[in-house]
Protein backbone atom coordinates (compact mmCIF):
# COMPACT_ATOMS: atom_id res chain seq x y z
CA UNK A 1 0.00 0.00 0.00
CA UNK A 2 2.66 2.37 0.78
CA UNK A 3 4.34 2.23 -2.62
CA UNK A 4 0.83 3.16 -4.02
CA UNK A 5 0.10 7.14 -4.95
CA UNK A 6 -3.01 9.06 -3.31
CA UNK A 7 -4.91 8.78 -6.42
CA UNK A 8 -5.10 5.06 -6.31
CA UNK A 9 -5.57 4.56 -2.43
CA UNK A 10 -8.72 7.07 -2.95
CA UNK A 11 -9.91 5.31 -5.59
CA UNK A 12 -9.68 1.54 -3.84
CA UNK A 13 -11.02 3.25 -0.84
CA UNK A 14 -14.27 4.30 -2.68
CA UNK A 15 -14.38 0.36 -4.38
CA UNK A 16 -13.52 -1.04 -0.64
CA UNK A 17 -15.92 1.40 0.65
CA UNK A 18 -18.99 0.64 -1.30
CA UNK A 19 -19.00 -3.38 -1.14
CA UNK A 20 -17.85 -2.99 2.61
CA UNK A 21 -21.29 -0.70 2.85
CA UNK A 22 -22.95 -3.50 1.08
CA UNK A 23 -22.13 -6.40 2.94
CA UNK A 24 -20.53 -5.16 6.69
CA UNK A 25 -23.04 -5.10 9.71
CA UNK A 26 -24.21 -2.05 10.77
CA UNK A 27 -21.31 -2.32 13.85
CA UNK A 28 -18.70 -2.61 11.83
CA UNK A 29 -19.77 0.40 9.74
CA UNK A 30 -20.64 2.54 13.20
CA UNK A 31 -16.62 1.81 13.99
CA UNK A 32 -15.25 3.36 10.66
CA UNK A 33 -18.10 6.27 11.49
CA UNK A 34 -16.00 6.48 14.69
CA UNK A 35 -12.89 7.17 13.46
CA UNK A 36 -14.88 9.43 10.76
CA UNK A 37 -16.30 11.82 13.49
CA UNK A 38 -12.81 12.02 15.17
CA UNK A 39 -10.68 12.52 12.18
CA UNK A 40 -13.72 15.36 10.99
CA UNK A 41 -12.98 17.17 14.39
CA UNK A 42 -9.20 16.70 13.98
CA UNK A 43 -9.72 18.35 10.58
CA UNK A 44 -11.46 21.64 11.45
CA UNK A 45 -9.21 22.09 14.32
CA UNK A 46 -6.79 21.97 11.78
CA UNK A 47 -8.34 24.53 9.06
CA UNK A 48 -7.59 27.41 10.54
CA UNK A 49 -3.60 26.51 11.37
CA UNK A 50 -3.61 25.51 7.71
CA UNK A 51 -4.81 28.96 6.77
CA UNK A 52 -2.66 30.61 8.96
CA UNK A 53 0.30 28.25 7.65
CA UNK A 54 0.01 29.11 3.97
CA UNK A 55 -1.67 32.57 3.32
CA UNK A 56 0.51 34.43 5.88
CA UNK A 57 4.28 33.17 4.72
CA UNK A 58 2.96 33.10 0.94
CA UNK A 59 1.94 37.02 1.13
CA UNK A 60 4.72 38.00 2.40
CA UNK A 61 7.02 36.42 0.39
CA UNK A 62 5.37 37.39 -2.51
CA UNK A 63 5.44 41.50 -1.26
CA UNK A 64 8.97 41.08 -0.70
CA UNK A 65 9.90 40.94 -4.36
CA UNK A 66 7.80 43.76 -5.32
CA UNK A 67 8.20 44.94 -8.72
CA UNK A 68 6.29 45.82 -12.35
CA UNK A 69 7.85 41.67 -12.91
CA UNK A 70 5.99 40.45 -9.53
CA UNK A 71 2.74 42.61 -10.02
CA UNK A 72 2.35 41.81 -14.17
CA UNK A 73 3.17 38.09 -12.88
CA UNK A 74 0.47 38.41 -9.88
CA UNK A 75 -1.76 39.98 -11.70
CA UNK A 76 -2.11 37.54 -14.98
CA UNK A 77 -1.77 34.33 -12.47
CA UNK A 78 -5.16 35.90 -10.99
CA UNK A 79 -6.82 36.82 -14.03
CA UNK A 80 -6.18 33.07 -15.53
CA UNK A 81 -7.20 31.55 -11.83
CA UNK A 82 -10.76 33.60 -11.88
CA UNK A 83 -11.03 33.24 -15.51
CA UNK A 84 -10.99 29.28 -14.92
CA UNK A 85 -13.26 29.64 -12.29
CA UNK A 86 -15.94 31.63 -14.08
CA UNK A 87 -15.66 29.01 -16.31
CA UNK A 88 -16.48 26.59 -14.25
CA UNK A 89 -19.49 27.84 -13.07
CA UNK A 90 -20.81 28.74 -16.29
CA UNK A 91 -19.93 25.02 -17.51
CA UNK A 92 -21.83 23.50 -13.89
CA UNK A 93 -24.71 25.64 -14.05
CA UNK A 94 -24.98 25.15 -18.17
CA UNK A 95 -24.91 21.19 -17.64
CA UNK A 96 -25.43 20.41 -14.28
CA UNK A 97 -29.40 20.44 -14.61
CA UNK A 98 -28.73 18.07 -17.59
CA UNK A 99 -26.18 15.75 -16.79
CA UNK A 100 -27.54 15.50 -12.93
CA UNK A 101 -30.89 15.43 -13.05
CA UNK A 102 -32.76 13.46 -10.22
CA UNK A 103 -29.28 12.61 -8.84
CA UNK A 104 -29.71 14.42 -5.55
CA UNK A 105 -29.13 13.59 -2.03
CA UNK A 106 -32.60 16.15 -1.14
CA UNK A 107 -35.02 12.83 -1.58
CA UNK A 108 -33.94 12.30 2.03
CA UNK A 109 -35.35 14.51 4.58
CA UNK A 110 -32.25 15.15 6.09
CA UNK A 111 -29.37 13.40 4.68
CA UNK A 112 -27.14 12.76 7.72
CA UNK A 113 -29.98 11.01 10.10
CA UNK A 114 -29.13 8.09 6.83
CA UNK A 115 -25.77 7.55 8.23
CA UNK A 116 -25.04 5.43 10.58
CA UNK A 117 -23.97 7.72 14.21
CA UNK A 118 -20.35 7.04 15.62
CA UNK A 119 -20.21 5.33 19.05
CA UNK A 120 -18.67 8.47 20.38
CA UNK A 121 -16.96 11.93 19.72
CA UNK A 122 -14.23 13.43 20.49
CA UNK A 123 -14.18 17.21 20.45
CA UNK A 124 -11.84 19.28 19.26
CA UNK A 125 -12.80 22.81 18.93
CA UNK A 126 -10.57 24.91 16.73
CA UNK A 127 -8.73 27.57 18.48
CA UNK A 128 -10.60 30.43 16.29
CA UNK A 129 -13.29 30.89 13.48
CA UNK A 130 -12.54 30.31 9.88
CA UNK A 131 -13.03 34.44 8.93
CA UNK A 132 -10.92 35.18 12.11
CA UNK A 133 -7.55 33.01 10.65
CA UNK A 134 -8.66 34.48 6.76
CA UNK A 135 -7.73 37.78 8.54
CA UNK A 136 -5.13 37.06 10.64
CA UNK A 137 -3.27 35.65 7.71
CA UNK A 138 -4.17 37.88 5.83
CA UNK A 139 -3.19 40.62 8.05
CA UNK A 140 0.19 39.34 8.85
CA UNK A 141 1.14 38.56 5.09
CA UNK A 142 0.18 42.07 4.10
CA UNK A 143 1.95 43.94 7.32
CA UNK A 144 5.50 42.02 6.93
CA UNK A 145 5.59 42.51 2.99
CA UNK A 146 5.08 46.15 4.43
CA UNK A 147 7.48 46.52 6.85
CA UNK A 148 10.21 44.15 5.36
CA UNK A 149 10.43 42.25 8.93
CA UNK A 150 12.32 38.75 9.15
CA UNK A 151 12.21 37.50 12.48
CA UNK A 152 8.37 36.88 12.08
CA UNK A 153 8.56 35.68 8.95
CA UNK A 154 11.00 33.13 9.16
CA UNK A 155 8.67 31.92 12.54
CA UNK A 156 5.63 32.08 9.88
CA UNK A 157 7.49 29.66 7.78
CA UNK A 158 8.71 27.29 10.48
CA UNK A 159 4.93 27.24 11.28
CA UNK A 160 4.21 26.70 7.76
CA UNK A 161 6.43 23.37 7.89
CA UNK A 162 5.30 22.02 10.75
CA UNK A 163 1.51 22.68 9.09
CA UNK A 164 2.99 20.99 5.81
CA UNK A 165 4.32 18.48 8.09
CA UNK A 166 0.48 17.47 9.64
CA UNK A 167 -0.70 17.54 5.96
CA UNK A 168 2.19 14.91 4.88
CA UNK A 169 2.30 12.95 7.94
CA UNK A 170 -1.22 12.37 9.24
CA UNK A 171 -4.04 14.13 7.09
CA UNK A 172 -2.80 12.64 3.97
CA UNK A 173 -2.30 9.11 4.99
CA UNK A 174 -5.62 8.82 6.86
CA UNK A 175 -7.90 10.38 4.01
CA UNK A 176 -7.94 7.08 1.91
CA UNK A 177 -9.63 5.36 5.64
CA UNK A 178 -11.29 8.46 6.32
CA UNK A 179 -13.26 8.43 2.74
CA UNK A 180 -13.47 4.82 2.99
CA UNK A 181 -15.31 5.05 5.94
CA UNK A 182 -17.61 7.64 4.44
CA UNK A 183 -18.39 5.90 1.33
CA UNK A 184 -19.11 2.34 3.09
CA UNK A 185 -21.93 4.66 5.44
CA UNK A 186 -23.30 6.40 2.55
CA UNK A 187 -23.45 2.35 0.98
CA UNK A 188 -25.68 1.36 3.78
CA UNK A 189 -27.73 4.16 3.76
CA UNK A 190 -28.93 3.98 0.13
CA UNK A 191 -26.91 6.98 -0.95
CA UNK A 192 -24.60 5.73 -3.22
CA UNK A 193 -26.46 5.04 -6.37
CA UNK A 194 -27.04 9.34 -6.68
CA UNK A 195 -22.92 9.92 -5.22
CA UNK A 196 -21.43 8.17 -7.88
CA UNK A 197 -23.62 8.72 -11.04
CA UNK A 198 -22.37 12.59 -9.65
CA UNK A 199 -18.46 11.81 -9.41
CA UNK A 200 -18.33 9.98 -13.18
CA UNK A 201 -20.55 12.79 -15.09
CA UNK A 202 -18.52 15.38 -13.66
CA UNK A 203 -14.91 13.73 -13.67
CA UNK A 204 -15.36 13.49 -17.18
CA UNK A 205 -16.85 17.71 -17.53
CA UNK A 206 -13.83 18.38 -15.25
CA UNK A 207 -11.27 17.13 -17.87
CA UNK A 208 -12.91 18.50 -20.53
CA UNK A 209 -12.64 22.01 -18.81
CA UNK A 210 -8.85 21.78 -18.16
CA UNK A 211 -8.09 20.96 -21.94
CA UNK A 212 -10.20 24.15 -23.43
CA UNK A 213 -8.78 26.15 -21.02
CA UNK A 214 -5.33 25.36 -21.78
CA UNK A 215 -6.39 25.70 -25.62
CA UNK A 216 -7.51 29.04 -24.60
CA UNK A 217 -4.20 29.92 -22.28
CA UNK A 218 -1.89 28.86 -25.55
CA UNK A 219 -4.23 30.43 -28.09
CA UNK A 220 -3.71 33.93 -26.48
CA UNK A 221 0.35 32.92 -25.71
CA UNK A 222 0.93 31.78 -29.33
CA UNK A 223 -1.03 35.10 -30.39
CA UNK A 224 1.48 37.25 -28.09
CA UNK A 225 4.71 35.49 -29.32
CA UNK A 226 3.14 34.60 -32.94
CA UNK A 227 4.04 30.69 -32.37
CA UNK A 228 1.91 27.64 -33.04
CA UNK A 229 0.11 27.23 -29.77
CA UNK A 230 -0.24 23.50 -31.21
CA UNK A 231 3.04 23.14 -31.23
CA UNK A 232 3.63 24.84 -27.40
CA UNK A 233 1.28 22.58 -26.26
CA UNK A 234 3.52 19.39 -27.54
CA UNK A 235 6.43 20.85 -26.42
CA UNK A 236 4.83 21.43 -23.19
CA UNK A 237 3.36 17.55 -22.71
CA UNK A 238 6.39 16.45 -20.63
CA UNK A 239 5.34 19.23 -17.87
CA UNK A 240 1.54 18.01 -18.25
CA UNK A 241 2.60 14.02 -17.70
CA UNK A 242 5.38 14.94 -14.68
CA UNK A 243 2.66 16.89 -12.86
CA UNK A 244 0.23 13.14 -13.21
CA UNK A 245 2.52 11.59 -11.64
CA UNK A 246 4.26 13.45 -8.86
CA UNK A 247 0.65 15.69 -8.12
CA UNK A 248 2.92 18.53 -7.21
CA UNK A 249 3.61 21.98 -8.81
CA UNK A 250 6.47 22.33 -6.79
CA UNK A 251 8.26 18.94 -7.88
CA UNK A 252 7.61 19.65 -11.88
CA UNK A 253 9.15 23.38 -11.28
CA UNK A 254 12.72 21.61 -13.46
CA UNK A 255 10.63 20.78 -16.21
CA UNK A 256 8.11 23.47 -16.13
CA UNK A 257 11.40 25.34 -16.68
CA UNK A 258 13.29 23.89 -19.36
CA UNK A 259 10.04 23.18 -21.75
CA UNK A 260 8.78 27.14 -20.83
CA UNK A 261 12.15 28.22 -22.39
CA UNK A 262 11.94 26.25 -25.05
CA UNK A 263 8.19 27.61 -26.51
CA UNK A 264 9.82 30.94 -26.64
CA UNK A 265 10.51 32.64 -23.27
CA UNK A 266 12.72 34.56 -22.80
CA UNK A 267 15.19 32.88 -19.68
CA UNK A 268 16.25 35.07 -17.37
CA UNK A 269 11.67 36.15 -17.25
CA UNK A 270 11.02 32.23 -16.96
CA UNK A 271 13.64 31.22 -14.30
CA UNK A 272 11.39 34.40 -12.07
CA UNK A 273 8.39 33.31 -13.43
CA UNK A 274 7.54 29.57 -13.33
CA UNK A 275 8.49 29.30 -9.77
CA UNK A 276 6.51 31.69 -8.52
CA UNK A 277 3.61 30.73 -11.02
CA UNK A 278 3.75 27.29 -9.28
CA UNK A 279 2.65 28.47 -6.36
CA UNK A 280 -0.15 31.49 -7.08
CA UNK A 281 -1.47 30.51 -10.27
CA UNK A 282 -3.90 27.53 -9.91
CA UNK A 283 -6.25 27.44 -12.61
CA UNK A 284 -6.68 23.51 -13.41
CA UNK A 285 -7.71 23.40 -9.22
CA UNK A 286 -9.99 26.43 -9.36
CA UNK A 287 -11.91 24.30 -11.87
CA UNK A 288 -12.11 21.03 -10.25
CA UNK A 289 -12.77 23.13 -7.06
CA UNK A 290 -15.94 25.09 -8.44
CA UNK A 291 -16.95 22.40 -10.37
CA UNK A 292 -16.99 19.60 -7.27
CA UNK A 293 -18.14 22.17 -5.02
CA UNK A 294 -21.48 22.94 -7.51
CA UNK A 295 -21.82 19.55 -7.27
CA UNK A 296 -21.74 18.84 -3.46
CA UNK A 297 -24.58 21.61 -3.15
CA UNK A 298 -26.47 20.26 -6.02
CA UNK A 299 -26.71 16.68 -4.01
CA UNK A 300 -27.63 18.23 -0.88
CA UNK A 301 -30.59 20.44 -2.58
CA UNK A 302 -28.77 23.57 -2.12
CA UNK A 303 -28.67 26.57 -5.33
CA UNK A 304 -25.37 27.19 -6.12
CA UNK A 305 -26.16 30.94 -7.84
CA UNK A 306 -23.76 33.68 -8.91
CA UNK A 307 -23.88 35.78 -5.87
CA UNK A 308 -22.82 33.00 -3.78
CA UNK A 309 -20.28 31.42 -6.02
CA UNK A 310 -18.36 34.87 -7.66
CA UNK A 311 -17.10 35.72 -3.99
CA UNK A 312 -15.87 32.25 -3.22
CA UNK A 313 -14.10 32.45 -6.75
CA UNK A 314 -12.60 35.69 -6.05
CA UNK A 315 -11.32 34.50 -1.97
CA UNK A 316 -9.95 31.69 -3.95
CA UNK A 317 -7.33 32.86 -6.09
CA UNK A 318 -6.15 34.09 -2.90
CA UNK A 319 -6.70 31.66 -0.53
CA UNK A 320 -5.05 29.36 -2.44
CA UNK A 321 -1.46 31.13 -2.78
CA UNK A 322 1.33 29.23 -1.76
CA UNK A 323 -0.96 26.38 -1.19
CA UNK A 324 1.94 23.36 -0.35
CA UNK A 325 3.18 21.26 -3.23
CA UNK A 326 1.62 17.85 -1.64
CA UNK A 327 -1.18 16.21 -3.37
CA UNK A 328 -4.23 17.45 -2.51
CA UNK A 329 -2.74 20.73 -1.05
CA UNK A 330 -5.21 23.19 -2.84
CA UNK A 331 -8.36 21.82 -1.27
CA UNK A 332 -6.77 21.91 1.82
CA UNK A 333 -6.40 25.70 1.74
CA UNK A 334 -10.11 25.79 0.22
CA UNK A 335 -11.71 24.10 3.24
CA UNK A 336 -12.12 27.29 5.04
CA UNK A 337 -14.16 29.32 2.31
CA UNK A 338 -15.94 26.16 1.42
CA UNK A 339 -17.39 25.78 5.09
CA UNK A 340 -17.46 29.45 6.03
CA UNK A 341 -18.93 31.41 2.60
CA UNK A 342 -20.83 28.15 0.85
CA UNK A 343 -22.14 27.00 4.11
CA UNK A 344 -20.28 23.26 3.70
CA UNK A 345 -21.45 20.80 6.45
CA UNK A 346 -18.00 17.75 7.90
CA UNK A 347 -20.56 15.25 5.53
CA UNK A 348 -20.47 17.62 2.53
CA UNK A 349 -16.33 18.78 2.96
CA UNK A 350 -15.77 14.84 3.30
CA UNK A 351 -17.55 14.28 -0.62
CA UNK A 352 -15.84 17.60 -1.94
CA UNK A 353 -12.22 16.06 -0.66
CA UNK A 354 -13.16 12.98 -2.03
CA UNK A 355 -14.03 14.36 -5.57
CA UNK A 356 -11.17 16.33 -5.81
CA UNK A 357 -8.50 13.90 -5.00
CA UNK A 358 -9.84 11.43 -7.23
CA UNK A 359 -8.95 13.76 -10.07
CA UNK A 360 -6.21 16.48 -8.08
CA UNK A 361 -3.61 15.13 -10.78
CA UNK A 362 -5.46 16.31 -13.51
CA UNK A 363 -5.79 19.39 -11.88
CA UNK A 364 -2.20 20.02 -11.08
CA UNK A 365 -1.29 18.91 -14.65
CA UNK A 366 -3.60 22.07 -15.97
CA UNK A 367 -1.70 24.46 -13.74
CA UNK A 368 1.92 23.44 -14.63
CA UNK A 369 0.90 23.21 -17.79
CA UNK A 370 -0.69 26.70 -18.10
CA UNK A 371 2.25 27.98 -16.51
CA UNK A 372 4.26 27.90 -19.70
CA UNK A 373 1.65 29.56 -21.34
CA UNK A 374 1.78 32.20 -18.96
CA UNK A 375 5.48 32.39 -18.91
CA UNK A 376 5.13 33.43 -22.76
CA UNK A 377 2.59 36.15 -21.84
CA UNK A 378 4.76 37.90 -19.20
CA UNK A 379 7.47 37.72 -21.19
CA UNK A 380 6.66 39.47 -24.33
CA UNK A 381 4.24 42.27 -22.02
CA UNK A 382 7.48 42.64 -19.91
CA UNK A 383 9.41 43.28 -22.73
CA UNK A 384 7.45 46.13 -24.67
CA UNK A 385 7.82 47.84 -20.82
CA UNK A 386 11.77 47.12 -21.17
CA UNK A 387 11.48 48.48 -24.92
CA UNK A 388 9.47 51.32 -23.71
CA UNK A 389 11.99 52.42 -21.16
CA UNK A 390 14.85 53.77 -22.96
CA UNK A 391 11.99 55.55 -25.34
CA UNK A 392 10.76 57.44 -22.38
CA UNK A 393 14.10 57.92 -20.81
CA UNK A 394 15.42 60.14 -23.94
CA UNK A 395 12.13 62.01 -24.71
Amino acid sequence: MKQLGLLPKIILAMALGVMAGSFFPGWIIRVFATFNGIFGNFLGFAIPLIIIGFIAPGIALLGKGAGRMLGLSAGIAYASTIGAGLLAFLSASALYPVLLEKQSLADFENPEEALLKPYFQIDMPPVMGIMTALLLAFTLGLGLAAIKGTALQKTLEDFRQIVEKVIENVIIPLLPIHIFGIFANMTQGGQISAIMGVFIKVFIMIIALHLIYLFVQYFAAGAAAKRNPFKMMKEMLPAYMTALGTQSSASTIPVTLKHAKRIGADGKVADFSVPLLATIHLSGSTITLVSCGMAVMLLHGQEAALPNMLPFILMLGITMIAAPGVPGGAVMAALGLLESMLGFSPTMISLMIALYLAQDSFGTACNVTGDGALTVLIDKLSGKDRKGKPQGKAA
